[in-house]
């Protein structure tokens, strides 16, 4: 009985003390114990210096770095290379990444950790807003500068001689998603022809033309493409045409024998189209160390664009201030512009249809005037002795 007394007479509290009391209005009934705190034991950690000279390094090798995502890796390494050259006393470092596709590159720049900047065709640009994959996408992705075109090139076996005669018959659009199967899958939709479409990688699609498994194959690329240059004339593959009303992401152009010695005669041009390409980039917010880092490599970028433009013919097609309708330019970009006295003025030509025909007459003349006066003003600023385009204020 006196044993069993000792756990009576024991408080309640006594043995829940390791334990959160469930009753709130309990706990604030109960007098509060206090208890002395233990002094915090002093200890001395011996610093490590393989990890210290390790953290040392990951830091210095991620300060200035920014990753920039395309299909294949040509033009960014290009880009790389010069920026790196110009560059590598201040940091910048550019990580160039081969994407999977098109439309996941543009998701990537918005998406995608450790990815700031895309190369995206304009088309692509264009089936995002109409198919964005979230609400409010031009928020978060824009432009620094409209690229280079690359050229729609159809190339088909001897029995094919009109983008018509391929209704119904396979022909490759390439990997679901590229570049080239956004602007195939809509210019075939255009046209109104509607072909058995295969999926291939172009290399693949290549071999299986030469033995007649497809009709044709569709490829977007710069030209002279490295794909088409080893075809010789007794395979007695050509180009097709593209013609006919297409929307305004594209403009013709013609393959020449330039282009493909052993695949166009010089008196037989191919006419098709092109589509432009556009540096896109994810919008940081202002006062972020990513925005830092990104206005960094657009300050490079603008400064250095004639020794990217070197390295290969497809950079010399763009202007720097070219813009891309229905999307927004990234603040950097147009801040650096404006500095510069290069950022393009809207074109009141937008407005003429709202006007009768005298207010349209005198609204071109006026537009032409403006024309003459900015080629006059380009031409005096590349014949000064000295020319300040460019002012670091990093």
């Amino acid at each position: 009985m006196a044993f069993c007394g000792l756990f009576v007479a024991a408080p309640i509290w006594a043995e829940t003390r390791d334990e959160p009391f469930q009753d709130e209005q309990f706990q604030q009934d109960q007098p509060q114990i206090a208890r002395p705190k233990p002094k915090p034991k002093s200890v001395l950690r011996r610093v490590d210096p393989a990890v210290q000279l390790r953290h040392h390094l990951r830091d210095k090798i991620n300060t200035g770095l920014v990753g920039i995502v395309s299909e294949g890796t040509d033009e960014t390494v290009d880009m790389a290379l010069a920026l790196t050259a110009e560059a590598e006393h201040d940091g910048l470092r550019l990580l160039p990444i081969a994407g999977a596709s098109a439309s996941q590159n543009a998701e990537d720049v918005i998406l995608t950790r450790g990815i700031d900047f895309g190369i995206v065709q304009i088309d692509v640009l264009d089936e995002i807003k109409r198919n964005p994959p979230f609400p409010g996408v031009e928020k978060f992705l824009q432009y620094i500068t409209k690229l280079y075109d690359r050229q729609v090139q159809i190339l088909a076996g001897p029995e094919i001689q009109s983008i018509a005669d391929l209704r119904g018959k396979r022909v490759n659009f390439g990997l679901r998603d590229s570049g080239t199967y956004t602007t195939a899958a809509t210019i075939f939709k255009v046209l109104g022809v509607e072909p058995d479409v295969t999926k291939l990688p172009h290399p693949l699609a290549l071999d299986k033309l030469r033995r007649g498994e497809i009709s044709a194959m569709v490829y977007v690329a710069t030209k002279p493409s490295r794909l088409f240059q080893d075809i010789k004339p007794d395979e007695n593959l050509h180009f097709l045409a593209i013609t006919g009303d297409l929307p305004s992401d594209y403009s013709a152009i013609t393959i020449t024998s330039d282009d493909y010695p052993e695949l166009v005669a010089k008196d037989a041009p191919v006419e098709t189209v092109q589509v432009g390409t556009a540096l896109v980039a994810y919008n940081w917010p202002a006062n972020s160390e990513r925005y830092q880092r990104a206005d960094h490599f657009v300050q490079a970028f603008f400064a250095h664009v004639k020794n990217i433009q070197a390295n290969h013919p497809r950079w010399h097609q763009f202007d720097i201030t070219s813009s891309v309708s229905g999307w927004a330019r990234f603040p950097a970009a147009e801040q650096w512009l404006k500095k510069a006295g290069l950022a393009p003025q809207e074109s009141r030509i937008t407005v003429v249809v709202n006007l009768d025909t005298k207010q349209r007459e005198a609204l071109f003349k006026d537009f032409q005037r403006e024309l003459l006066f900015r080629e006059f003003a380009t031409h005096q600023k590349e014949h000064r002795r000295t020319i300040v385009a460019y002012r670091d204020d990093h």
